[in-house]
């Protein structure tokens, strides 16, 4: 399909910001950058309820923004973990996107700022998304929701992470997951397939150097790009792990790894939903273009529709 014409639109505005030269800059720099195209966006949608808090985990204090939907009884929980690149992004950044997955799928939404690298390399965020994913789990009831539904979620860097999680509490006996929903996650980092070599410094995605950039400020060397919870497509088993939404975009160069991970969950007897975005970009959620509208409705109906038939 071709590049939808809403996109399109919005990638010449990108590309007049020296988007493309972030390996150049210093992570300060581009975080600044990320904030201020975050303040162009249309302001977030109502919701109910939302509770700034810090929570004491044993990955140390987290701040935490919890969004309640306009919904009566206890609601599934989703524990939401931001994107970029594991160095960029905050509760601001993804404010929208939190707000918006509350309402599509009735789920209170607890957004994570877990610590960034390079001032936190790996494992810190992996540690601190799981730890907090723990404390949800735990206090579920305490926020007004079900303990026994509880979701993780992310997008790009957060799909990772979330990812991650959903490994991780299958490997430690808990807690346990319900559903994980991955929005064009980053999950191999030997950035070797298709798309990457297609898209790469095209359509909104960064080049290969910036890629380069992201991979050295998150890992502490090259071996750590083929561990499992670092690149989940790579885990040698992903059976037993919770059923799955993973959203994709066409011209997204991180497409081919979550539809790869998605086919593997599926083979591995995981129930698993591939959903991709026709004309659509890396990032495209965040924006206000008509068909990110119409994929969070689509996400939405898929995540209720499985916490519904799982909460009988």
């Amino acid at each position: 399909m071709a590049l939808d014409p809403q996109v399109a639109t919005h990638l010449q505005r990108l590309a007049a910001t020296g988007f493309a030269g972030m390996h150049t800059l210093q992570p300060g720099q581009v975080r600044e950058g990320m904030r201020r195209m975050a303040q162009a966006l249309p302001p977030g949608k109502p919701v109910r309820q939302i509770d700034n808090r810090t929570i004491s985990t044993d990955a140390g204090d987290l701040q935490v923004r919890i969004y309640h939907p306009d919904v009566q009884g206890a609601r599934p929980v989703m524990v939401f973990f931001h994107g970029g690149g594991f160095v960029l992004g905050d509760l601001d950044t993804h404010d929208g996107l939190a707000r918006s997955l509350a309402l599509a799928t009735d789920c209170i939404v607890v957004s994570v700022d877990y610590p960034l690298s390079p001032e936190n390399k790996y494992p810190a965020a992996r540690n601190a998304a799981y730890a907090a994913t723990q404390w949800v789990s735990q206090h579920a009831s305490e926020l007004g929701g079900d303990p026994s539904q509880l979701v993780v979620a992310g997008d790009s860097a957060g799909g990772n992470l979330a990812a991650v999680v959903a490994l991780m509490a299958r490997n430690s006996g808990g807690p346990e997951i319900c559903f994980q929903l991955l929005i064009y996650p980053d999950l191999d980092f030997r950035r070797s397939n298709g798309s990457i070599q297609a898209f790469a410094g095209q359509y909104g995605n960064v080049s290969r150097e910036t890629q380069d950039w992201f991979m050295d400020h998150y890992l502490n060397s090259e071996e750590e790009k083929l561990e499992p919870l670092v690149s989940p497509l790579l885990a040698e088993d992903h059976a037993h792990l919770p059923p799955a939404l993973v959203v994709t975009a066409e011209y997204d160069a991180l497409r081919d790894e979550g539809e790869a991970y998605g086919h593997k969950l599926q083979r591995a007897g995981v129930d698993t939903v591939v959903m991709r975005c026709e004309g659509m970009i890396h990032e495209f959620l965040r924006w206000p273009f008509d068909a990110s509208h119409r994929a969070l409705q689509e996400t939405g109906h898929a995540v209720r529709d499985v916490l519904r038939r799982r909460g009988r």
